[in-house]
């Protein structure tokens, strides 16, 4: 596929808007631990078919230290035991999230999450997971190309 729009041009284009997004997903992202934010970004964009975002934020997760196993069982992460309570429900959250179009977020995933973080964090990821869903919409709608 073409590119619509290249990466570079997006960025001069609306220069103030990508800076905004930048600054709410570091604000967002900066007090919980890099990790969960990593596993919750290829998740979210492995739902969205973001193949450009899947790519980079697999190989950010690497280069900190995340094990190739975990990144490939990720889609399928409630049918092994290698993710702890607190990334699974990180990771039911992102899902909920990122998939309000399919079903109402439920009691049952925020009562979750409330147990495995505070509300300042629920507040943090949740700015993190539209975040992440923002820029899979760039990334998909101008269809960028991962760097392999």
């Amino acid at each position: 596929m073409q590119q619509r729009i290249k990466q570079p041009d997006v960025y001069k284009l609306q220069p103030a808007l990508l800076k905004s997004l930048i600054g709410l997903g570091d604000a967002a992202t900066s007090e919980l631990e890099h990790s969960l934010i990593h596993l919750m970004k290829v998740r979210a964009s492995q739902i969205n078919g973001c193949a450009f975002c899947q790519h980079m934020h697999a190989n950010e997760a690497r280069k900190d230290g995340e094990q190739q196993h975990r990144l490939d069982v990720l889609p399928a992460w409630r049918e092994v035991n290698i993710f702890s309570a607190r990334e699974r429900a990180a990771l039911a959250w992102t899902e909920a999230l990122t998939r309000l179009a399919d079903q109402p977020v439920s009691d049952v995933c925020f009562t979750e999450v409330t147990a495995h973080f505070s509300e300042r964090e629920i507040v943090n990821l949740s700015a993190a997971i539209a975040t992440i869903n923002a820029w899979n919409r760039i990334a998909v709608g101008f269809n960028f190309a991962p760097n392999f």
